[in-house]
């Protein structure tokens, strides 16, 4: 299994354990709502697992895939709160399938806003 196949299996299982699993310990993460990339495993499962809840739900959808032996793009779509948002998710991989590198690009603007809050709270909710 590639570990763009892990990808997909765990947006269809939403399986946490598999997601941290499938992250490099020195993963980053790019959000289009955060100045600075995120370094770790630990915050990089945060933020996907909390975009997860936020935008996966039964209406998101992976449209477009563009991809190569390392990484891939994929575009995605999905509605919440009646704003279509669009969007990609640009993957890179480390020779044994992890994320290595993970950045979110979203559009429109209202979009942006609408997350921003979306995903504050859900990262504050995840708090210990």
């Amino acid at each position: 299994m590639t570990g763009l196949d892990s990808w997909y299996a765990y947006m269809k299982s939403h399986d946490r354990a598999a997601l941290r699993d499938l992250l490099h310990p020195d993963a980053m993460f790019e959000s289009p709502v955060v100045h600075s990339p995120q370094r770790g495993r630990d915050i990089t499962f945060k933020y996907l697992s909390s975009a997860e809840k936020v935008l996966g739900g039964p209406g998101f959808t992976y449209v477009g895939e563009w991809k190569n032996e390392r990484g891939a793009v994929l575009e995605f779509k999905t509605m919440i709160d009646g704003i279509e948002i669009n969007g990609v998710d640009i993957i890179s991989f480390d020779s044994e399938g992890r994320i290595t590198h993970f950045k979110v690009m979203v559009r429109p603007l209202k979009a942006i806003n609408m997350l921003h809050r979306l995903m504050a709270d859900q990262l504050a909710a995840a708090q210990p």
